[in-house]
């Protein structure tokens, strides 16, 4: 596994982060086979957040014996400093812990929330509150949808946010404006040394066979070659950070694709697998956004 620094947060983290949204509807049995994987794969950092379903409960026995092996980052929903204090509060009864590593924004995109959250009252106001009282270590903002770099960038020029996440995989940067604000949002946090972390790298395409069992938010690509490619792919940027796909079954095949000594695949061979599997962009600027 390889490591880089998590912006200017003072951790060594793994390229690739759990992401804990695949532990929203397990049994605690379940869960207890799927964590061991963490370490086996000497991952580092743990993402999840209140919204995903019992994911909290889940980790919580783990971090009862293992707080101190990993970055731990949780999120918040609400947009007023009232109820994202509550949130957190609950969030870290939950983990059964004192404190987080990083309390992120939960897909701040909408312009009226995103108004609300930065002024008088809000969110990211509590936070620093909490911050300054220990609860919380540092503050991130994450988002969905094709207007999530450009507000990023929005949130940034308001608050010294230590991390982004946004979506980010070969088809959705064949949208040249996506593509763009993406690139723009880079050089910012290159400068300002601010994490970037990046989901959907193995997303296929929008669900349509309502009869597959649905562990994800998106249809995952499933062949074994494509995925390691869509994986690569991404981790072959500098500086960027993968979070592991809501569908654990894949969560092995992410990790063995990070340690594959090859090199990253060319633009070439994933517009291959684009058109070989059917990869299709997630967004269009529609309600999924907000998912």
């Amino acid at each position: 596994m390889e490591y880089l620094d998590f912006g200017r947060t003072g951790h060594s983290s793994s390229r690739v982060i759990f992401g804990a949204a695949a532990l929203a509807r397990m049994s605690q049995e379940r869960a207890d086979e799927i964590l061991p994987l963490l370490m086996e794969y000497r991952v580092n950092h743990i993402d999840t957040a209140a919204a995903y379903g019992d994911s909290e409960l889940r980790i919580a026995p783990w971090m009862s014996q293992h707080r101190d092996d990993f970055f731990l980052a949780t999120k918040t929903g609400e947009r007023t400093g009232d109820a994202a204090r509550a949130q957190l509060e609950r969030s870290l009864q939950r983990l059964g812990v004192g404190h987080v590593d990083l309390i992120q924004l939960h897909n701040l995109v909408e312009e009226d929330e995103w108004s609300i959250a930065h002024g008088p009252a809000g969110v990211v106001e509590a936070l620093v509150k909490a911050r300054d009282e220990g609860l919380v270590r540092h503050i991130g903002v994450t988002g969905h949808g094709l207007r999530i770099a450009q507000m990023h960038l929005r949130s940034l020029e308001r608050f010294d946010f230590d991390s982004v996440l946004l979506p980010y995989n070969f088809t959705l940067l064949l949208d040249d404006s996506y593509r763009r604000t993406v690139q723009d949002l880079l050089a910012a946090c290159e400068q300002r040394h601010i994490a970037v972390q990046t989901i959907k790298s193995v997303a296929r395409k929008r669900w349509t066979d309502s009869s597959e069992p649905h562990f994800s938010w998106y249809e995952p690509i499933t062949d074994a070659a494509a995925l390691r490619r869509a994986v690569r792919w991404v981790l072959a940027v500098p500086g960027l950070f993968l979070v592991t796909s809501s569908d654990a079954r894949l969560l092995r095949p992410i990790l063995e694709s990070e340690g594959i000594n090859e090199p990253p695949p060319s633009d070439e061979d994933m517009r291959r697998d684009t058109q070989d599997i059917g990869v299709q962009p997630l967004f269009d600027g529609g309600a999924l956004e907000r998912i």
